[in-house]
C-alpha cells in the first residue's frame, strides 16, 4: 500500500547545507577590522531566509498546470518590469551605472531580471512541452529565441551583462533537455564564436574555413546553412562597432579578464585580490573568521559578488570542494527529479531552474578565479541579498513541487 507522499528528503538537506554555509560565510564577511558595507549583512540575510521560505512553501503549493496557464501572463508582466526599469531604474553594488533595480522612495525594492529568469524558464518550458517533437531546425527555433531575446535584449541594455549570459544559460539548457540536436546546437552558438574570434583577422580567417567545411559535411537545411554562415560573417564584421557600443566599465571588465595587471589599481583590482584570498587558503585556510584579505577589506563586495573567495581564503580548499560538492550534489538532485517528473512541462521546467542556478555558480566562481570575465553577478544562497535569494528560494518551492507530484505518481524518496 503506497504511503503519503513527502518532501524530497535530498533536495531538502542540500537546500539546508547551502544555506546554512551561505549564512556562516555572510558572517565572517562582516567580521573585518576596517568598517565595510558586509557589517551585520548576515543578520539581515535571516529576514531574507524567512521571506524566501514562504515564497518557496507558496510555489510549492501551487499547480504546476496552473503555472503553466499562468505563465505567458507571468512572462508578460515580468517584460514590462524590464521596460519600466530602463526609464527610472537605478543601479547598485558593482554596478552602480547601471539600470536594474527598482526603487521606491529612494529604497531599493528588487531587481525585475530576477523575476525574468524563472518567467522565461515557465513560458519557454510551456512552448517546448507543446510540441510533438523537438526542434530540428534554425525555423523551429524562431519562436524559442524570441521567448529568450527578448528579455535577454532588455537586460543587455540596462546594460547588465552577467544576468543577461543568464538567459542564453537557461536556453541551451532547456533546448538540449528538450532534446535538440547537438550539431543544431552548436549552429546556433555559433555566431557567438565569430564575434570573439573575430578580434584576431587570422584566428577569425581559420574559424570561417573550418566552420564552412563542418556545413558542407553536415549537410543540414540549405536554408539553415545560408543563414548561420551569413550570421557567422556578421558578427565578425561588427564585432569592433559592437566592442566600441559597450560601457567603459564592461571593456575595462573584459580587458582585465585577459591580464588584471593592464590596470591593477581599478578594473583589474577586482580580479587581482580574488585571486590572492583564494591562492593564500592552502589547502585548510587560514581559518574561520581570520582570512586577512576580507579582514582588511581589501577584498572587494565581499558579501555579494566576491563572497566565494572567503570560503577559499579562510577554509581552503578543502572548504572550496565542500562548497562545490554541496552545489554539484544540488544540480544531481535536480536532474533526477527533471528525469523522473510526471509530464514534459514539469520536466522542462525542472531543468531549467538547473541551468538557471548552474549558469550563476559558473558565472560566479569563475570571474573570482579569472576564468570568466568579472560580469557582477550573485552566488546562489551565498550572495547577500533579497530579490535573488527569494528567486532562488521559489526555484526550489517548484522543485520540490515536480518531486511531490512524481511521489505521488510511485517514485520511491531517496
Amino acid at each position: 500500500m503506497r504511503g503519503t507522499p513527502t518532501i524530497d528528503r535530498q533536495l531538502f538537506a542540500v537546500s539546508a547545507a547551502l544555506m546554512f554555509f551561505g549564512l556562516l560565510t555572510l558572517y565572517s564577511a562582516g567580521q573585518t577590522d576596517v568598517p565595510t558595507r558586509a557589517a551585520g549583512v548576515w543578520s539581515r540575510q535571516f529576514i531574507w531566509f524567512g521571506v524566501g521560505v514562504v515564497a518557496a512553501g507558496v510555489a510549492f503549493n501551487l499547480s504546476l498546470r496552473l503555472l503553466e496557464w499562468l505563465a505567458p501572463a507571468a512572462y508578460s508582466f515580468s517584460l514590462i518590469l524590464l521596460g519600466v526599469v530602463l526609464v527610472i531604474g537605478t543601479g547598485a553594488g558593482t554596478a552602480q551605472s547601471s539600470n536594474s533595480w527598482l526603487s521606491v522612495g529612494g529604497q531599493q525594492i528588487g531587481q525585475p531580471s530576477e523575476l525574468a529568469k524563472v518567467a522565461t524558464v515557465l513560458m519557454l518550458a510551456r512552448y517546448l512541452s507543446s510540441r510533438k517533437e523537438p526542434p530540428r531546425s534554425l525555423g523551429d527555433l524562431l519562436v524559442p529565441g524570441l521567448i529568450v531575446g527578448v528579455p535577454f535584449l532588455l537586460v543587455l541594455k540596462q546594460p547588465d551583462l552577467g544576468s543577461a549570459i543568464v538567459f542564453i544559460g537557461i536556453a541551451f539548457a532547456m533546448l538540449f533537455w528538450a532534446g535538440i540536436r547537438p550539431r543544431l546546437m552548436f549552429l546556433l552558438a555559433s555566431p557567438v564564436l565569430s564575434l570573439l574570434l573575430a578580434f584576431s583577422n587570422w584566428a577569425w580567417g581559420a574559424y570561417i574555413v573550418l566552420f564552412t567545411a563542418l556545413l558542407v559535411a553536415w549537410r543540414p537545411y540549405l536554408s539553415d546553412s545560408l543563414v548561420i554562415w551569413f550570421l557567422n560573417v556578421v558578427m565578425g564584421a561588427i564585432a569592433l562597432p559592437l566592442w566600441q557600443r559597450l560601457a567603459p566599465y564592461q571593456q575595462n571588465r573584459l580587458l582585465t579578464f585577459l591580464n588584471p595587471e593592464v590596470d591593477p589599481r581599478a578594473a583589474g583590482y577586482h580580479a587581482i585580490q580574488s585571486r590572492v584570498a583564494i591562492g593564500s587558503g592552502g589547502w585548510f585556510g587560514t581559518g574561520y573568521t581570520e582570512g586577512p584579505q576580507k579582514r582588511l577589506a581589501f577584498l572587494p563586495e565581499q558579501h555579494t559578488d566576491f563572497v566565494f573567495p572567503i570560503v577559499g581564503e579562510e577554509l581552503g580548499f578543502v572548504g572550496v570542494v565542500v562548497a562545490l560538492g554541496l552545489f554539484l550534489l544540488l544540480f544531481l538532485t535536480l536532474l533526477r527529479i527533471a528525469r523522473r517528473a510526471t509530464d514534459p512541462f514539469s520536466s522542462l521546467v525542472t531543468f531549467g531552474i538547473l541551468g538557471l542556478l548552474f549558469t550563476h555558480v559558473f558565472e560566479n566562481v569563475g570571474m573570482t578565479v579569472n576564468l570568466m570575465p568579472i560580469t557582477g553577478i550573485p552566488l546562489p544562497f551565498f550572495s547577500y541579498g533579497g530579490s535573488f535569494f527569494i528567486i532562488c528560494s521559489v526555484c526550489l518551492g517548484l522543485a520540490f513541487r515536480v518531486a511531490w507530484d512524481s511521489r505521488q505518481s510511485g517514485y520511491p524518496d531517496i
